[in-house]
């Protein structure tokens, strides 16, 4: 996955949330597409950018304020009336999070983003382009993959190699959770989703760390020792760090070590990147 020739930059298109926490009784801005780019500002890259869709409540606004405060670029962000999207979650006895419930992208999922003339602009303006199966942009990938030097994809959980197939063909870069999966099935998820020509595939698995193809060799990271207060955010971290080490000319090898220093960091405060809001409801 090659740099932009200029200054590196990267651009998260899709969801956003706020996660409500029900225990503490405050929400903190998230979604893959947004805490990306945010991140990522945060471990080094000069330029980043967000564009979705928020709502016109309380939550929608402190996520357009948090990604203000982040110098976080948002020209082509929307505002719709509607509630933003919200993910309820509670955490067990060790930090790990535990969704209980959501409203299904809020706004976002209702209307979806479609990509004008000035959004191409952005997507040419930036090169290299991030976003997740949450975000519903699976018709929009071919012409976003059209203007963009390179397209990262996270599927989170989603492994139906149906959907895989509909998705790898137009992407460089594909992150997946290998959640309750073998080293054989995380070596099988691999060899599949790299046989669309996808350059780089990673395999997340919490404790396990990291299972890893670049430019066709494979790579094994570990975790870091944390101190964990909240692991949500962890592994979006670690993939906002693996695409600033690339971005800025790292080795495979040290992108991902610095990956893990980042989803360790991350575990050791509440919310994927902060910005805690006394929530309402």
């Amino acid at each position: 996955m090659a740099a932009s020739k200029s200054s590196p930059a990267l651009l998260g298109i899709g969801d956003n949330v706020v996660d409500f926490y029900r225990d503490r009784g405050e929400f903190f801005p998230g979604g893959n597409a947004l805490n990306v780019p945010v991140l990522a500002k945060r471990y080094g890259l000069a330029k980043t950018g967000y564009i979705g869709l928020i709502g016109n409540d309380a939550e929608g606004a402190h996520v357009r304020s948090s990604l203000d405060q982040e110098g976080v670029w948002t020209g082509r962000l929307r505002q719709a009336f509607g509630p933003n999207g919200k993910a309820v979650v509670s955490l067990d006895d060790q930090g790990d999070r535990v969704f209980l419930g959501s409203n299904k992208g809020g706004i976002q999922r209702a209307l979806a983003l479609r990509m004008d003339v000035e959004d191409i602009e952005a997507i040419e303006s930036f090169g290299n382009i991030h976003t997740s199966v949450f975000s519903y942009l699976e018709p929009e990938l071919p012409k976003i993959r059209a203007h963009a030097q390179t397209l990262t994809f996270d599927f989170s959980t989603h492994r139906d190699p149906t959907y895989i197939a509909s998705v790898a063909p137009h992407i460089t870069g594909a992150f997946l959770s290998g959640s309750g999966l073998s080293d054989g099935e995380v070596d099988g998820l691999i060899q599949y989703v790299a046989g669309f020509g996808v350059t780089t595939v990673g395999v997340t698995r919490g404790s396990d760390g990291a299972f890893w193809l670049a430019d066709g060799r494979r790579y094994r990271q570990g975790i870091k020792p944390a101190n964990v207060v909240d692991t949500l955010g962890a592994g979006d971290s670690f993939l906002a760090g693996y695409l600033t080490g690339v971005l800025t000319g790292r080795s495979i090898e040290a992108a991902l070590d610095f990956a893990a220093e980042c989803a360790s960091a991350t575990c050791g405060y509440f919310g994927a990147f902060g910005y805690p809001h006394p929530a309402s409801d």
